[in-house]
């Protein structure tokens, strides 16, 4: 899918865009919760102000599309397809010119379910346009608090994207990993790259704490977001997050193949 007007349509159609599953009620509790600096909001990102609700709103509304009435306070929350566009197009930008120096290359998720072929996609073709796609700390424990408690995960890696499994889940490189917005996984495996003499990543890609934590440790990171992520758009906003592409990261995964197309296309990356 070459065409920003195919793209558009196929974003509607599949509910990357548009009227989209998050709901208003969602998106509003975590507006709040980020002004409230709650962890589990901020996903490792430390603003360098003071947001208050109302200004994470019009900054999502800015951002994404989502309404700016505070008073609207139901129903399915809204995405510009041509914001989702816009953004795909600055992230292509920032892939070619990774690419052009085969430059180092992280990549992980926490939506491994859904998300982990659109990053496989972009890994494969920046490992066969030179670039080293990075593995540090494959196998290490990392200690994440969830909603049931302190869970122990293992870092993995599924066709060079980084992800968090249960040790005594499938063996290791099968697709199946758990959904986490935790930084903790990025700053484990940023840590051992260093320990390790490098290389370190000169662009990490992701999602969530993966995007959110790389950026607050001073690395170029970008990825996609929901509305009820504000962190990556604020983090955007004061410069700790290089792109971030609001979308809907929780359709089928087949659904996100066209914007692997589409991006690596304007990144002139394609096979």
């Amino acid at each position: 899918m070459s065409s920003s007007g195919g793209l558009r349509a196929h974003l509607l159609a599949a509910r990357l865009a548009g009227v989209v599953a998050t709901s208003r009620e969602e998106s509003l509790r975590s507006y709040r919760l980020f002004a409230a600096r709650d962890p589990r909001v901020l996903i490792g990102l430390d603003p360098e102000r003071a947001w208050s609700q109302r200004d994470v709103i019009e900054l999502m509304a800015a951002k994404c599309g989502v309404s700016a009435d505070p008073r609207l306070t139901s129903g399915h929350d809204v995405i510009d397809p041509g914001r989702t566009i816009a953004a795909l197009g600055v992230f292509a930008e920032r892939l070619a010119s990774v690419a052009q120096r085969g430059a180092p290359v992280l990549l992980g998720t926490g939506h491994p379910h859904r998300l982990l072929g659109f990053y496989a996609g972009l890994a494969d073709a920046l490992s066969a346009a030179g670039c080293a796609v990075l593995t540090p700390a494959q196998g290490r424990c990392v200690d994440i608090t969830t909603r049931f408690g302190l869970r122990t995960y293992n870092l993995d890696y599924v066709r060079g994207v980084g992800l968090v499994r249960e040790p005594e889940s499938e063996r290791p490189g099968g697709a199946t990993g758990a959904h986490t917005h935790s930084p903790l996984p990025v700053r484990l495996a940023l840590a051992a790259a260093a320990e390790g003499g490098g290389p370190l990543p000169e662009l990490v890609i992701g999602d969530h704490g993966w995007v959110c934590g790389a950026g607050q440790l001073g690395f170029e990171a970008m990825g996609p977001a929901d509305t009820d992520d504000p962190a990556l758009f604020v983090g955007e906003a004061e410069g700790s997050v290089s792109v971030a592409v609001p979308l809907d990261d929780a359709v089928r995964s087949g659904h996100y193949r066209p914007l692997i197309r589409y991006v690596l296309d304007r990144a002139s990356l394609s096979q």
